[in-house]
């Protein structure tokens, strides 16, 4: 049974992005909040990066979705069954973090596309896609995603350091933003963003009194699989689970379920790249 409408894959296509609202319930979203809140190992491998501003993003990543709270988002079929209808076959995970942009400290991510990063691991076409899951209500005022629509289409666009962040070509996203409107996606907890790994996409620094916790489920077309080794996996079969097991954990469980966390101090070499690649 087909979970996407043709409207919300011809949207897809043509702006490079769809938001499906309440993909996962109250119950779900607050499971999923409670347990990232108090995951004591997500704080500890959490990195902070300088937003070029003098503020700090922190988000925490996971290449393997496993068994726990997150792997059972991950994993569960009214996501992937989702993501493989918009990729037209079977995806793998590529990797999952969690943004952590906390009220009043959080800072703001450059304008970039996935694939301006992913590229960089050998991964030959922008055939993956990201689906964003708002743990917390998303707005304007607590630096809700903002997306050019419509941007995908411009294909790769050259990436630069900005602070500690690799970001897009600003000539370009400043030409793009005059042709092509610019959406805040505003969301409630438990709306899911899907989005082109070509689409630019920002966020502003989080000044207000509330968080913004957001889940991000990276997906790669299996027939996309990369062609060296890199920080993130080549295909791996993806699981797929039920979407009951998300509340069949139960808090308790979920909170002492362990997730390898990702050294991005080590690991992230999308910035190291880009660092050779200007020296060279």
């Amino acid at each position: 049974m087909k979970l996407l409408t043709e409207e919300q894959l011809s949207d897809y296509e043509r702006d490079g992005y769809i938001v499906v609202r309440n993909l996962f319930s109250e119950q779900e979203i607050d499971l999923l909040g409670q347990a990232a809140r108090n995951d004591n190992e997500m704080d500890k491998s959490s990195s902070q990066k300088d937003d070029g501003e003098g503020n700090a993003v922190r988000l925490a990543l996971w290449n393997h979705p496993g068994d726990g709270i997150y792997g059972m988002f991950a994993r569960c079929r009214k996501m992937v069954n989702r993501v493989e209808e918009i990729l037209r076959e079977e995806v793998y995970h590529y990797h999952s973090k969690m943004i952590l942009k906390d009220a009043k400290v959080g800072g703001a991510w450059a304008w970039h596309q996935d694939y301006g990063y992913w590229y960089q691991n050998g991964v030959l076409f922008p055939n993956l896609c990201s689906v964003m899951i708002a743990v917390d209500k998303a707005t304007i005022e607590n630096g809700c995603m903002q997306v050019i629509r419509g941007s995908h289409k411009l294909g790769r666009v050259n990436h630069v350091l900005s602070g500690e962040q690799a970001g897009a070509d600003m000539e370009r996203v400043e030409e793009a933003k005059k042709r092509m409107d610019l959406v805040h996606v505003t969301m409630d907890p438990g709306d899911a963003l899907f989005f082109h790994s070509n689409t630019l996409h920002a966020s502003d620094a989080n000044e207000s009194d509330h968080p913004r916790w957001a889940m991000i489920c990276c997906y790669n077309a299996a027939s996309n699989d990369p062609y060296k080794d890199s920080h993130h996996p080549r295909y791996t079969k993806l699981e797929k689970v039920e979407d009951d097991r998300i509340l069949a954990i139960g808090y308790d469980h979920a909170s002492r379920m362990q997730t390898e966390f990702a050294d991005l101090n080590r690991d992230d070499t999308s910035a190291k790249s880009l660092r050779q690649n200007q020296s060279s």
